[in-house]
């Protein structure tokens, strides 16, 4: 008996403890667009972070894989929606094909995926690289005359942008 009452007692607080991953990454999810893989991250950070024991831990980094498929399955996360929204915000923010493209490889995201959402991207927008580049340009004051030509040129292809961007855009 007593056995028993120790074993239900452990499944609860198993239970407890998955259903509050699942909540927590639920309350992520509702602040930030993640990608399966940053998501996987930042829980296994969580779980890190428990008070419980390293056999518990490990119980709960083996579900973690349940857990995000209950969420893909529930459209909650989507690696190639998170790719679309990340690709048109950072390129409004100014930033690089490049930077892009490692960005996204940095949260996990497939490389053919990335080529094909990024493909599909520049269909739809025209000039975007040329466009990013003068907002990074404009945020960064390289239209001023008041620097050297080299600094400013230098300063645009270490942001990622190409050598043929960085003459059009510095004249």
């Amino acid at each position: 008996m007593y056995f028993l009452l120790i074993y239900i007692f452990y499944l609860y607080i198993n239970l407890v403890n998955e259903q509050k991953i699942l909540k927590y990454a639920v309350d992520y999810l509702s602040k930030y667009d993640s990608s399966k893989k940053n998501l996987s991250n930042v829980l296994k950070r969580k779980i890190f972070k428990l008070n419980i024991t390293g056999i518990e831990k490990k119980r709960l980094i083996d579900i973690l894989d349940n857990i995000i498929f209950k969420l893909e399955k529930n459209n909650l996360i989507d690696d190639e929606r998170f790719a679309k929204l990340k690709i048109s915000s950072l390129s409004r923010a100014g930033k690089s094909k490049n930077f892009i493209i490692n960005y996204l490889k940095m949260k996990g995201i497939n490389k053919l995926e990335i080529q094909e959402i990024i493909g599909d991207f520049e269909k739809n927008n025209n000039d975007w690289e040329l466009r990013s580049a003068e907002i990074f340009a404009r945020k960064k004051k390289l239209l001023d005359k008041n620097e050297n030509y080299e600094k400013r040129l230098a300063k645009l292809a270490r942001a990622g942008f190409s050598y043929d961007i960085c003459k059009k855009i510095l004249g």
